[in-house]
């Protein structure tokens, strides 16, 4: 489903708890400690084909001095397994409305180390250039937080100041798993949630002006052990260009059914340290589906 896209919410891009300046509500957080290991980390991730999550949304968007508010659904399905180039066998998640952006098909390939983001159909220029990137380390740890990817002076795919040239873009992405709490939504409590927090940034180099612009994309999202992605709250901020006053999205989907398919032989499974980006396993090639990708896309308005 990602926060999909810019690239795809992806982006993922995460910060520390601290760096954010997002602070836990009261008596939300659990007493989890920095560098604590959080107990079988893929578990957290079902990936079967045949898994099925129900989420309903709000989206407000609009330039800061006028808002929007737009409601949605969006249902995700692991629908089955593709073999990119090169023979990477990834698990296809379709989502019906991700983020009330219509229908798409994301790729992730979950191993030993982790989840690994392929990219998604449609995609992006921008996201083409990006993947694949790690979106999640196993096993997790918290106030770990890992760099998914740094690229400067890439092609944004979008003409955004109106000269007819496509903008250039230097881009960052932060992955940081903040702890475990409490957390509630449509479908129940999931008092153990891992919290994962994201952050991309981007600057974008305007082409008919020495100037830049910054955009970022700042993504929370709730995991709950044997059921997968609650929750996750994003926001989507782009600077004032020329005469307009800038942009901001707000996105929040949250968990109303959820029916997950049993996978015995995943349960529990071993977890390694991540030895780089594609560190593998050869016994399976299995992902999950989160909204972790890039969401300023390159049509922001």
């Amino acid at each position: 489903m990602i926060v999909q896209t810019l690239v795809r919410s992806t982006v993922i891009a995460v910060g520390m708890c601290g760096f954010l300046g997002i602070p836990l509500g009261p008596g939300q957080a659990q007493a989890t400690e920095a560098g604590q290991t959080i107990a079988q980390s893929a578990d957290y991730f079902p990936d079967t084909v045949g898994t099925r999550w129900q989420y309903r949304g709000q989206i407000s968007e609009g330039p800061l001095q006028t808002i929007e508010n737009k409601y949605f659904f969006n249902v995700s399905s692991v629908t089955g397994t593709r073999t990119l180039k090169g023979g990477v066998v990834v698990n296809v998640f379709h989502d019906t409305n991700p983020g009330n952006h219509g229908a798409s098909d994301s790729f992730y390939r979950r191993d030993a180390a982790g989840v690994v983001y392929y990219g998604s159909e449609p995609g992006t220029p921008l996201e083409k250039q990006l993947v694949p990137y790690q979106i999640i380390r196993f096993p997790m740890k918290v106030a770990q937080s890992f760099q998914q990817f740094n690229r400067t002076d890439i092609d944004f795919g979008s003409d955004i100041d109106g000269d007819g040239t496509n903008e250039h873009v230097d881009v960052e992405g932060v992955s940081t798993v903040i702890g475990q709490e409490s957390i509630t939504v449509p479908a129940g409590t999931y008092p153990d949630a891992v919290r994962v927090e994201a952050r991309m940034t981007l600057k974008i180099h305007l082409s008919s002006a020495d100037r830049t612009a910054v955009g970022t994309d700042v993504m929370t999202a709730w995991f709950a052990k044997g059921v997968g992605l609650v929750k996750y709250i994003e926001r989507q901020e782009l600077a004032a260009l020329k005469e307009d006053r800038g942009n901001i999205t707000d996105i929040t989907e949250e968990l109303e059914e959820v029916s997950v398919k049993s996978a015995p032989a995943l349960q529990g499974r071993s977890e390694s340290t991540p030895e780089g980006l594609l560190a593998d396993d050869t016994r399976d090639h299995e992902l999950f589906e989160v909204l972790f990708t890039p969401g300023l896309r390159p049509d922001t308005r």
